[in-house]
């Protein structure tokens, strides 16, 4: 200890408590004590590959989305999505994919991937480039679910993917779009 100015020893001793973990579930390469390979690829994204879907417990949901100019509808559809299993994978649509559809995002992919990814409820943000690859996604990272908005409800796009994995829509927020908040603005 130190002295004081009176001669006691004054205790210095700093304790750090240990902060409680702010993700609500580990990462998906502690989860499983099954046989699996963990693969980093040149992208930086986690690929877990157990020996089938569903081994480890852990229960997968994949959503699609442009998630532009961010607002508490997406964070409700995010919220419901994540209440589906344990791992939510967000298929984020490009800019490039976006002009495709006709769509020009406020902000650009690498912004809304970054804001998405701040979401505790989202784990992995993938990019979406095309109509197409949505059998793959299910494929490549094990998706036990995909949901939708209801606004995509019997669209063949994602009513073909039943074949392969469980697919479900979630009621939108009413009262809130992307598209309202930018009429709204214009004025």
């Amino acid at each position: 200890g130190v002295q004081g100015m009176n001669g006691t020893e004054i205790n210095t001793e700093i304790r750090i408590e240990p902060q409680a973990e702010a993700h609500r579930h580990p990462p998906i390469h502690e989860i499983s004590e099954e046989p699996h390979s963990v693969t980093i690829t040149s992208s930086g994204i986690l690929h877990q590959q157990a020996n089938q879907r569903g081994k480890s417990g852990l229960r997968r949901v994949l959503t699609y989305g442009t998630f532009d100019l961010l607002h508490y509808g997406h964070i409700r559809l995010l919220q419901q999505a994540a209440a589906l299993g344990d791992y939510l994978v967000v298929a984020l649509s490009t800019d490039e994919f976006n002009a495709q559809k006709g769509k020009k995002s406020f902000y650009s992919y690498s912004v809304r991937k970054e804001m998405l990814e701040a979401i505790r409820y989202v784990d992995l943000v993938i990019p979406e480039n095309s109509w197409e690859q949505k059998a793959t996604d299910v494929e490549t990272f094990q998706i036990d679910t995909v949901c939708m908005g209801s606004d995509w409800e019997n669209d063949p796009r994602f009513e073909a993917l039943r074949d392969i994995c469980q697919v479900q829509y979630l009621n939108r927020t009413p009262g809130i779009s992307t598209s309202d908040i930018k009429t709204s603005l214009k004025g």
